[in-house]
């Protein structure tokens, strides 16, 4: 039934009937001529003729009819190569990223600020930063999901617009319970942000895949960088009337951007729209690519070229525990809980440490209870340049699992180092600042390569879903760490556990097949 929906129309049979007239009117004529050559050249012919109708059938049976082409689809991505079109949709997703890091840095600055404003107890102020993390964890779970099922574009735009909306609302809080809602809401859009990270990643060819990916991290640090920038001449030192309201305010602007950004400039997925069978739609896609970075569509994708189907079943989240690509989630859910409870719990005990009044327990009289180090905390920020232009020069040299392995170890060391030496008093800051400042590289640059990772080991039906469940097993970590990095908890017990978690990861991360080089979703050892 294959071969017959796929043989030529009648006017290629013409054509063809017409090419065996003619080879007969060639033996008719080699009757006449020297009797002698007469039987091998008739018998020549013939045997042209066999063979060409012998390669005729293979075109039928292979799906190739005269004239048309097909193509798959790393190979068409991989023809397009990286250029204005890439760019473009790395700057909106890009943003999104942006806004994400700074949803998430401005906790360790808004928690501390309304403890002393609203007079929360210690558990109420860790329960307004893992509210987010609560959200994360619901969004995660069902904006991954829909990316799978009705497609990656509409749910980068719904979750970059969430995070804009209810960003602004948080500002019009008055009362803890408000608060926690709102951030909750947040949390629920920065969820969807490991979409639109499959987005880009799906737009990208093989060829440096691992280092164009790892670009969208520097949007990460800038929001990162940008956060105590905005809390300095938003919230000031506590004593100057600032305002939190302005401050969430301004972190939430950069996801409006990104929604306008992807509404223009970011169309749906060309493997997306392969796996659920609008293989025309993806080609058009692709034709709009190829346009934007210069190449004329019409000679790389002629009218008469096709994708090569991409038959897969309906996937679901039951699947990520299919033999297949059981060790892979196990080894996933692993790395994203570690790798999540250290990032965030180094950012919330680095802004303790570098909190002046709860350092020297001033709180109370004309003080509002806060007192940030800016200069320290931008200063330790800045190390998340380094991690990410470090993994950037190592993921496609090195690989994807030596980066991670060596990343996580050093950022274990690292930070049982800075959790120790803070523990005693009179330490020296800028022994301290040093210390964090590498203990931000490294942790920037492990989670960078593991995020890179996390989309070329899944198969383009599981990738959102498999990103997205991992991403909750991640937030379920953040949830939890604002518990353990508290005032209360002596930093050296901090310290301690945070070892601990590293090893764990080191040890998830090397069960990770390497891919680099590979196609997407086409690992090795599995």
């Amino acid at each position: 039934l294959i071969a017959m929906s796929k043989m030529p129309s009648s006017i290629e049979y013409s054509k063809i009937d017409g090419d065996l007239n003619d080879d007969d009117e060639q033996v008719t004529l080699l009757s006449s001529e020297n009797p002698q050559r007469q039987n091998l050249e008739v018998d020549s012919v013939i045997e042209a003729n066999d063979s060409r109708n012998e390669d005729y059938d293979d075109e039928i049976l292979s799906g190739r009819g005269k004239g048309e082409n097909i193509v798959r689809i790393d190979d068409a991505i991989e023809s397009i190569g990286y250029g204005r079109f890439q760019k473009k949709v790395l700057l909106a997703v890009g943003l999104c990223f942006a806004a994400d890091s700074m949803e998430v840095m401005l906790l360790s600055f808004l928690s501390l600020v309304l403890q002393a404003e609203w007079g929360l107890t210690e558990r109420q102020t860790a329960t307004i930063t893992s509210s987010v993390f609560a959200g994360q964890l619901a969004g995660t779970l069902c904006l991954g999901h829909l990316g799978d099922r009705i497609g990656r574009r509409p749910i980068f735009c719904v979750a970059a617009t969430i995070i804009f909306v209810f960003g602004l609302t948080t500002s019009l809080a008055t009362n803890f319970e408000t608060l926690v809602a709102m951030r909750f809401a947040v949390g629920f859009g920065v969820g969807g942000a490991s979409v639109p990270f499959d987005v880009f990643a799906e737009f990208l060819p093989n060829t440096d895949r691992g280092k164009n990916l790892l670009y969208i991290e520097y949007f990460w640090t800038a929001g990162t960088l940008s956060v105590p920038l905005l809390a300095r001449y938003s919230i000031g030192d506590g004593t100057s009337g600032g305002s939190w309201q302005l401050f969430v305010i301004l972190c939430a602007l950069p996801c409006l951007a990104s929604a306008i950004l992807g509404v223009i400039f970011v169309p749906e997925s060309p493997r997306w729209l392969l796996a659920q069978g609008q293989s025309v739609e993806a080609m058009a896609v692709l034709r709009r690519a190829a346009k934007e970075n210069g190449h004329d569509p019409h000679v790389l994708f002629p009218k008469t070229m096709q994708l090569e189907a991409h038959d897969e079943e309906e996937s679901g989240v039951c699947d990520l525990l299919a033999p297949r690509w059981r060790k892979i989630s196990f080894s996933l859910w692993a790395v994203f809980f570690g790798y999540s409870f250290a990032y965030y719990g180094t950012i919330l005990a680095i802004t303790q440490v570098f909190d002046e009044s709860t350092s020297s327990a001033q709180v109370g009289g004309g003080d509002t209870g806060y007192n940030f180090n800016y200069s320290a905390i931008l200063k330790s920020s800045a190390g998340e340049v380094l991690g990410t232009t470090l993994v950037v020069m190592l993921v496609d040299r090195v690989g994807r699992v030596p980066s991670q392995m060596f990343c996580y170890a050093m950022g274990g060391l690292s930070v049982f180092t800075f959790c120790w030496y803070a523990a005693y008093e009179n330490s020296p800051r800028s022994v301290l600042v040093l210390l964090a400042f590498l203990v931000r590289a490294f942790e920037m640059g492990s989670s960078c390569v593991t995020v890179v990772s996390t989309p070329e080991l899944l198969p383009t039906k599981l990738r959102t879903t498999g990103h997205s469940v991992a991403s909750a097993i991640a937030r379920l970590g953040a949830l939890l760490c604002p518990f353990l990095v508290a005032e209360s908890t002596p930093m050296k017990t901090i310290g301690a556990i945070m070892l601990c978690i590293h090893i764990v990861t080191v040890l998830g991360a090397s069960q990770f097949p390497e891919t680099s080089g590979l196609a997407m979703g086409r690992v090795k050892n599995v």
